[in-house]
C-alpha cells in the first residue's frame, strides 16, 4: 500500500517506509533523555545538599523517623513480642508513620488525638456491644446499624464545630474509624475484645515511641519556630524598607523587576510576612499542645505571637505600597528626588534601626531599649517636613499655568470631537455597481474603520497620560506618594512596638541592660483579662 502524501508536503522516506522527520525527532528525544539521565545524579545531590543546608533539623527528623520505624519493627522481628501481639503489630507501624511529625507540638497533637479517639471509641463500642448481646440476633443487627448511623452522623457533624475542627479533627476521625471497626466486627467475630485490646496496645506502643523521639531525642519545638519566624519577619521588613529607599534614590535608572520579582531582595523581605498567617496559626496551635519546657516554666505566649504577626502583616502592606512606587509609570525626575534624598534615607534608617532593635529584643528575650523611639526619628521627620515645605511650587504649582494647561486640553478635546463626519445621508451607489467593485469597496471601508478603531484604542491611554504629565505638579506626585508612605510606616511602627512590649511582659522577658553585666528578670503574673483571652488548657499542659 502506497503512503499518501498531502499536496505541498515533502516527506523523505527511508527503506522501511518510515518518515525521516519522525525518525529524527525520536533520535533528538533520546539524546535529550540521555542527557537528563547523566545530569540527574548531580541535580539530586545539589537538591539534597540545599534542603539540608536550609534547615539541618530536617536531617535529624529523618533519622528520628528511621529509628522509630526500626524500633517498632521489633514487634515483628523478635519472636517473643510477635507471639504476644501477632499481626496486630502493623497498627504500631501505622501509628509511627502517621503520628510522628516534624515538631514536638504536632506529634503531641496527633498522638493524643489518636489515643483519646481510640479510648472513647473503644469504650462506646463495648457499651453498644453489651446492650446488643442481651437481645436477639435480628434486633442486635438493627441496633448495631442504628448505633453506627447515629454515632457516625453526630461525630461527623461535630467536626464542623470551629473549636473541634481546629484542635480535635484528627481525633474525631480516629474515633469514627475505631468505633466502626469494633462495633461492626463484633457481629461476626466472637473474640472481638481481644482484638481490640491488641490494637489498643499496639497504638499505645507506637504513640509512646513517637512521644519519646519527639520530646527527648533532639526535640524540635513549634514555639521556638514561631519565635524565630517572628524575629525573621521583623528583620525582613527592615531590610526591605532600607533597600527600597536606597533603590528609589539610586542615581542609576530604575530597572523593571516585574518579571523577576521572586529574585528581588525587597520582595523577599516582605513576602514571608504577607504569607505568614496560616503558618503562624498552625505553629501557635501546635505550641499550645507542648509542655512548658522554658527555663521559668511559664506558659508559652503563643497567642501574643499571633497578634504580633497580624500587626506585622498590616505593617507589611505599607511596605508593599512603598515598593510599588519604584514601578510606577510616571516617575519623579532624579533631580527632584535628590532634593529630598538625605531626609528620606535618614528617616528610613531610623525605622530600620527600630525594627532591628525589636528583632534583637525578641531573639534575646529581653525588653526593648527605652530609646527605641529616639529623638533621631523625630528629627528625621522634621527634616523631611522642612524639605517638603521648602518646595511649595513643586507640589502646588502655579494656578495660572495649571488653568492654561487644562483649558488647552479641553479645547483640543472639543476640536477632536467636533470634526465633520459622514452622517450617512449620501446616496449609496453600491446597488448599481458590479459585485466585484461593491465587494472591494466594502473591504476598503471595513479596513479603514478597523484602522480608526485601533487608533482610537491606542489614543485613549496616550491622551490620559498626556493629561497627567501636562499638569505642572505631575512630576512631584509620585514622590508625594512615596513620602506619605514613609510617614505612614512611622505611624504604624507604634503599633508594632506596643505588641512586642506586650509580648515581653507576658513572656517575662529580662529587663534591658546595655552592658549585659547582669540579667535582671522581672516576671509578673499576667492579669486576669490576658489569661481569659487564651484558649482553654489542653491535657498536655
Amino acid at each position: 500500500m502506497a503512503t499518501k502524501v498531502h499536496v505541498g508536503m515533502e516527506t523523505e522516506m527511508n527503506g522501511n517506509g518510515v518518515p525521516e522527520t519522525f525518525k529524527n525527532n525520536w533520535k533528538k528525544r533520546l539524546i535529550e533523555f540521555s542527557g537528563k539521565m547523566k545530569r540527574s545524579p548531580g541535580w539530586l545531590w545539589r537538591t539534597i545538599w540545599k534542603v539540608g543546608r536550609e534547615d539541618p533539623r530536617r536531617m535529624i527528623h529523618a533519622f528520628k523517623v528511621g529509628l522509630s520505624l526500626t524500633l517498632v519493627s521489633l514487634l515483628y522481628l523478635m519472636e517473643p513480642l510477635f507471639k504476644g501481639i501477632g499481626t496486630n503489630a502493623i497498627w504500631a507501624v501505622m501509628t509511627v508513620v502517621v503520628v510522628l511529625e516534624f515538631t514536638a507540638g504536632a506529634t503531641l497533637c496527633k498522638g493524643l488525638n489518636r489515643g483519646l479517639g481510640t479510648v472513647l471509641a473503644g469504650s462506646l463500642a463495648f457499651l453498644i456491644e453489651f446492650i446488643a448481646t442481651k437481645s436477639g440476633k435480628v434486633f442486635r443487627a438493627v441496633f448495631i446499624g442504628a448505633a453506627v448511623f447515629l454515632i457516625g452522623t453526630t461525630a461527623t457533624y461535630m467536626r464542623f464545630f470551629p473549636y473541634i475542627k481546629k484542635n480535635y479533627d484528627y481525633g474525631v476521625v480516629i474515633f469514627l474509624l475505631t468505633f466502626n471497626l469494633i462495633t461492626v466486627s463484633s457481629y461476626r467475630v466472637e473474640n472481638v475484645l481481644k482484638i481490640a485490646h491488641d490494637r489498643f496496645y499496639t497504638i499505645v506502643i507506637g504513640c509512646g515511641i513517637c512521644l519519646f523521639m519527639s520530646l527527648l531525642v533532639f526535640p524540635i519545638w513549634s514555639g521556638e519556630d514561631l519565635h524565630n519566624s517572628t524575629v525573621g519577619k521583623l528583620e525582613g521588613l527592615a531590610k526591605s524598607i532600607e533597600a527600597c529607599v536606597n533603590e528609589y534614590f539610586n542615581d542609576s535608572e530604575l530597572k523593571e523587576n516585574q518579571e523577576k520579582s521572586s529574585e528581588d531582595p525587597i520582595y523577599k523581605g516582605y513576602k514571608a510576612v504577607l504569607d505568614s498567617k496560616s503558618t503562624d496559626e498552625t505553629l501557635a496551635l501546635y505550641a499550645s499542645w507542648e509542655p512548658r519546657h522554658s527555663r521559668h516554666c511559664y506558659r508559652f505566649p503563643w497567642q501574643q505571637y499571633v497578634k504580633v504577626g497580624a500587626v506585622l502583616r498590616q505593617f507589611g502592606y505599607t511596605v508593599v505600597a512603598l515598593h510599588g512606587c519604584l514601578l510606577t509609570e510616571i516617575q519623579t525626575p532624579r533631580s527632584v528626588r535628590a532634593l529630598f534624598k538625605d531626609s528620606c534615607i535618614r528617616l528610613a534608617g531610623e525605622v530600620t534601626k527600630a525594627l532591628m532593635e525589636l528583632a534583637n529584643s525578641i531573639r534575646n528575650r529581653r525588653h526593648c531599649s527605652p530609646g527605641i523611639l529616639s529623638d533621631h526619628l523625630h528629627e528625621a521627620l522634621q527634616d523631611l517636613n522642612t524639605a517638603i515645605k521648602s518646595q511649595p511650587r513643586l507640589f502646588l504649582g502655579s494656578n495660572n499655568n495649571q488653568a492654561n494647561n487644562m483649558l488647552a486640553l479641553a479645547a483640543a478635546h472639543a476640536a477632536r470631537h467636533n470634526k465633520p463626519e459622514n452622517d450617512g445621508h449620501g446616496v449609496s451607489l453600491s446597488s448599481v455597481k458590479t459585485d466585484s467593485s461593491a465587494l472591494m469597496e466594502w473591504k476598503t471601508k471595513r479596513a479603514s474603520e478597523q484602522a480608526k478603531e485601533n487608533e482610537r484604542k491606542v489614543l485613549r491611554p496616550q491622551l490620559s497620560k498626556i493629561a497627567i504629565t501636562s499638569l505642572e505638579f505631575s512630576e512631584a506626585l509620585p514622590f508625594a506618594a512615596f513620602a506619605s508612605l514613609l510617614v505612614e510606616i512611622v505611624a504604624r511602627l507604634d503599633n508594632v512596638i506596643e505588641e512586642v512590649e506586650e509580648l515581653g511582659r507576658i513572656a517575662c522577658y529580662k529587663e534591658y541592660n546595655p552592658e549585659e553585666d547582669e540579667i535582671i528578670v522581672k516576671c509578673e503574673k499576667p492579669p486576669v483579662d490576658v489569661a481569659k483571652n487564651q484558649l482553654p488548657t489542653h491535657a498536655s499542659d
